[in-house]
């Protein structure tokens, strides 16, 4: 019990947003793409980075090496308040498959305006992805060029540790998958007359 106490006063198992990276994917170059930046420049006060297609797809017409997304990463108070404006468009309710075994998450925003910018007529409405990383200090330890080393299986941010800091944190809910009644509507859907 005394020990489990001192587990839990460590100031290094305090989980913190490392960074967030919103990103906005638009599918083709040019002035959708440059209006995609600008509402990214509006939400963030920074300066977004254009992403590029690494493979050509006839299908889609995209070619390689096409600008096709905006990106910027959002790191310190900023990434926390960001976080909750995009939360409160969800409700502050995430499905468990948002989370990955490494302790991250992400979700999306179907229209930018609902983050409380302003809706502009020329620009248009776009809808974006909102992806999370958490870690614990002493994550430098690994990636370091002096005296690396590798990080503990306990140290790391496990699924469980980071869907207990979103209920804790912020205050969130984690809706579980209900596979059963899934199951039911399938089922009723295809056997009935």
């Amino acid at each position: 019990m005394e020990q489990q106490k001192k587990k839990a006063d460590n100031k290094m198992r305090d989980i913190r947003i490392e960074k967030m990276v919103l990103n906005i994917g638009v599918g083709k170059s040019g002035d959708e793409l440059t209006k995609a930046a600008k509402v990214l420049q509006d939400l963030t006060d920074q300066k977004p980075v254009f992403s590029r297609a690494k493979y050509t797809i006839r299908s889609f017409n995209v070619k390689r090496n096409e600008t096709m997304a905006v990106h910027a990463t959002i790191r310190g108070s900023k990434a926390m308040e960001l976080l909750k404006r995009g939360l409160k468009v969800k409700d502050f309710e995430l499905r468990s498959r948002c989370f990955t075994e490494n302790g991250n998450f992400g979700f999306g925003v179907d229209e930018h305006i609902d983050l409380g910018i302003k809706f502009d007529p020329t620009t248009g409405i776009y809808g974006m992805d909102f992806y999370v990383i958490l870690s614990r200090p002493g994550l430098r330890v690994k990636s370091r060029k002096h005296a690396r080393a590798n990080i503990g299986k306990r140290h790391r941010v496990s699924k469980e540790d980071a869907m207990k800091w979103f209920k804790e944190r912020l205050s969130g809910t984690v809706l579980q998958p209900n596979y059963i009644s899934a199951l039911m509507k399938f089922c009723l859907l295809y056997t009935s007359p």
